[in-house]
């Protein structure tokens, strides 16, 4: 059933209301989601939410109004209100606010989705995490615990300008952890990653992961890790892991490149960012070997997407390019501001938030290494895999990360297990360290990232592959 009558009923109020522009969207989304612990099911949730979300902008000023009612009367009402409210705003004064120029656009996009995860019973999903989390009880965890998630969510999208898009994008993933207790501390091994895995795909990614696979090893390797040595302090040459690669680039780039906190316009959750416009295409963020894209478009991928909630299309650019600070994720307001001609990279949590710049996928090209051969090179080093803790100041800048597990590294050789292994940094500094960068690239992501106020969640997408960076602190204490 389409919504396109409702959504251009919001846009033609806000017009009649005074708005020079506006646009809404119509959003149907229905969540799922399942929790185990030790071999039970504790917690199945469903969710379905609909309504009309219009912005408008009058002078200076955006309004935003969002009715959870799908009905032509209701959208009117939305549209009128966020004129009035953006009126009002543009009361206060301040800078024009303009738009960068996009063609209109008319157009249908839909993820791809092997199996609808809601053709998959719920006992079959329900057996598959409470039997996951018994074998790793069996293998020795203390404490069990596997989850999926799923979204599926159509959206109608129409402008003043002449926008009409509709989208279909269904979102699945899964997880699994497990805890050990030792008399004086907790060791933790997850899989596939510690936020699990998540794509624009359906319960077929789930499938692919196999967690009965690595239910009993990575409870085994839990228990072994409370009487690992602990991590060693000092300087040295480190490699991370696919998984925490993709942390890092969310963390100390993603969250940096965003062009609202570059501007000054945004700061909750995450801070502002340490990059100054002015050294756009200037700046060198890391080693020539670094190569980061901002790509919606990949297949699969959590953060990809046919066109974003402003009507973009979804379009791949260079973020970094041989170490060089040259792109941003910017929405059509801020773009202009910053004198940019691109956008793309607006989204918002369902109806009632007000779209606001986000990562999409933000993630590394190949190197030309293997996991392997950076292993094989390092004479003396860690290998660490899989976030524990993270911790990034406000700009962006100077961060700490802890992984659940270590691995000495000598002589080309993988050694000995470490426990609570923690390295420190600051973001030009330790990029420009790295010399060494693996093609096994997996399109990673989270299935949560906070900003704003109100709050609002997205799920963004973060291609990684193992790297080695050298002269890095490790073993850091508190």
């Amino acid at each position: 059933m389409s919504h396109f009558d409702e959504a251009q009923a919001a846009v033609e109020a806000a017009l009649a209301a005074g708005a020079r522009y506006a646009d809404a969207r119509v959003l149907h989304r229905r969540t799922e989601s399942m929790q185990a612990r030790d071999g039970d099911v504790e917690r199945l949730e469903r969710g379905e939410s609909a309504g009309v979300g219009v912005r408008a902008l009058v002078g200076s000023g955006w309004g935003f109004q969002a009715v959870g009612e799908l009905s032509t009367a209701a959208a009117r009402r939305a549209g009128s209100a966020a004129a009035a409210i953006a009126r009002a705003s543009a009361t206060l004064g301040g800078p024009p606010v303009d738009l960068i120029t996009t063609p209109p656009r008319v157009g249908s996009w839909a993820s791809g989705c092997a199996v609808d995860p809601a053709t998959v019973p719920l006992s079959t999903k329900g057996d598959l995490l409470a039997g996951v989390t018994a074998a790793s009880r069996a293998g020795g965890a203390d404490v069990a615990e596997a989850t999926y998630q799923t979204w599926d969510t159509r959206s109608w999208f129409v402008s003043s300008e002449g926008h009409r898009i509709d989208q279909h994008i269904r979102e699945c993933g899964a997880g699994m952890s497990a805890t050990a207790v030792g008399d004086s501390q907790t060791q933790r091994r997850s899989y596939p990653s510690a936020f699990g895995r998540y794509g624009t795909r359906g319960w077929d990614l789930v499938t692919e992961l196999d967690l009965p696979a690595h239910a009993e090893r990575i409870a085994e390797e839990a228990r072994a890790l409370l009487t690992a040595p602990l991590c060693p302090a000092g300087e040295t040459t480190l490699i991370l892991g696919g998984e925490q690669m993709s942390l890092q680039i969310h963390e100390s780039v993603g969250h940096a490149i965003e062009l609202d906190r570059i501007l000054g316009w945004e700061a909750a959750f995450a801070g502002t960012s340490w990059l100054e416009l002015g050294r756009l295409g200037s700046l060198r963020f890391g080693a020539p070997l670094m190569n980061i894209t901002i790509d919606p478009t990949i297949p699969g991928a959590v953060g990809s997407f046919g066109y974003d909630d402003e009507g973009s299309p979804a379009i791949a650019r260079d973020a970094v390019r041989d170490g060089i600070w040259v792109g941003v994720l910017a929405g059509r307001d801020s773009a202009r501001a910053a004198g940019l001609d691109y956008a793309g990279n607006v989204r918002a949590d369902g109806f009632a938030r007000l779209p606001m710049v986000r990562m999409s996928n933000v993630g590394l090209e190949p190197g030309p290494h293997t996991l392997e051969e950076i292993i094989a090179a390092t004479d003396d080093g860690i290998l660490m895999e899989t976030n524990r803790s993270y911790s990034i100041d406000d700009r962006r800048l100077n961060f700490q990360f802890g992984t659940e597990i270590g691995y000495e590294v000598k002589n080309g050789r993988l050694g000995r297990m470490l426990r609570n292994p923690t390295y420190t940094g600051i973001s030009p500094r330790f990029w420009a360290s790295m010399d060494m960068l693996s093609s096994e690239i997996v399109p990673y992501g989270l299935p949560i990232c906070g900003k704003g106020q109100p709050l609002q969640l997205a799920r963004p997408g973060h291609p990684a592959a193992p790297a080695r960076f050298r002269n890095v602190r490790v073993g850091v204490r508190g």
